[in-house]
């Protein structure tokens, strides 16, 4: 039976990118050696490190004076890799979910934070709106899609200050204008490759303003200047990266992943809105396109556990929601087709036929 992987991250990635990296873990390059055991430093893997960053520029149309990096740690280390950088005195953080409190949580420690907006009132199932962001911070830091509540900012906020945004589980699924940006990071683990690797995006002139020293591997200039090679980066993740953004270019670019993506989307929450048994959780202008969440309405809540055994044995996999929520959550990124959505569908039609 045909398996369709829902995961939240790690992730589903596309059968080009598993296939390709399959083949060079026995085989890597033509060298006789494996992914697994070649050297970080040998021709053959700077290459692949080289192309993975130019790629990067060359899909969200990076301008000039912005170094692509890749580094470990995950968002995560991003959260106080960001403050450590470039918060002198004072950021604005936009409190949208989970990953945001704590990113909010690390860059208290390097200086003032004003949380300038929450949606955590209604247990973040929208996106602030009608806030101001305060013109002498340093940056507006945001969670562009929020995976456990499944709300998404697919903008660019304008504001007069320089943003920086944690894109973990929807770059590369939508154009971004990249000359707003101090800084864009995302963990690789949704739309990028297995988990062990993040690509930041840093602009150069946001970086040399703060007097605090900066430890060796968490400074942006160590990576940029050393082109990700400091130190022995992972290397199996970034092989697979490559992988993801050749076929992504391949597919057309990030304005065709983008018609792809709203399509899946649309038909799932025309599922859910038109099925008698579920409710969507998030507001409908919010709605994120990378992760649909949704629960049984209250009159049939004691089906949720049935539903999750009802959908398992029919190959959905992964779409139980996030401990702190319930429900369910279907995640849909750029390596899901559209057939699996479709197949998730009428599952939910199957299910309803039944109760």
């Amino acid at each position: 039976m045909k398996k369709h992987n829902f995961y939240a991250g790690p992730s589903i990635l596309s059968e080009y990118t598993i296939k390709n990296t399959a083949d060079a873990v026995l085989d890597f390059a033509g060298t006789g050696l494996s992914l697994l055991e070649v050297s970080h430093r040998s021709k053959e893997f700077v290459a692949v490190m080289d192309e993975a960053r130019a790629l990067v520029k060359e899909l969200l149309d990076v301008p000039q004076g912005y170094d692509v990096i890749f580094v470990g740690g995950g968002a995560s280390m991003q959260f106080c890799m960001v403050p450590y950088n470039i918060l002198k005195t004072k950021a604005a953080y936009l409190e949208t979910g989970t990953w945001a409190e704590k990113a909010i949580k690390e860059a208290k420690l390097f200086g003032e934070v004003e949380v300038v907006a929450s949606s955590k009132d209604a247990n973040f199932s929208y996106i602030p709106k009608n806030y101001t962001v305060p013109e002498d911070v340093d940056y507006f830091h945001f969670t562009s899609n929020n995976t456990i509540f499944g709300t998404e900012m697919r903008f660019d906020p304008d504001v007069k200050v320089p943003l920086v945004a944690d894109m973990s589980s929807d770059i590369f699924s939508r154009p971004v204008d990249v000359s707003k940006y101090a800084v864009i990071y995302a963990g690789a683990q949704k739309n990028l490759a297995p988990a062990g690797v993040t690509v930041a995006i840093v602009r150069e002139d946001a970086l040399g303003k703060v007097d605090r020293p900066i430890p060796t591997m968490l400074n942006y200039a160590t990576h940029i200047k050393k082109e990700s090679m400091f130190n022995t980066p992972p290397v199996l993740p970034v092989y697979a990266a490559l992988q993801t953004l050749k076929y992504y270019k391949q597919l057309g670019g990030i304005k065709v992943i983008e018609k792809m993506n709203l399509e899946k989307a649309a038909i799932l929450y025309d599922e859910i809105d038109r099925n008698k048994l579920f409710v969507g959780t998030a507001k409908p202008e919010d709605r994120s396109v990378m992760n649909v969440c949704f629960v049984m309405k209250d009159e049939y809540k004691e089906l949720e556990a049935d539903f999750v055994k009802f959908a398992t044995e029919r190959g959905m996999v992964g779409i139980k929601g996030h401990r702190s929520v319930g429900g369910f959550r279907a995640s849909i990124y750029n390596a899901m087709p559209k057939s699996s959505v479709e197949a998730l569908i009428a599952v939910m039609q199957e299910f309803e036929r039944q109760h």
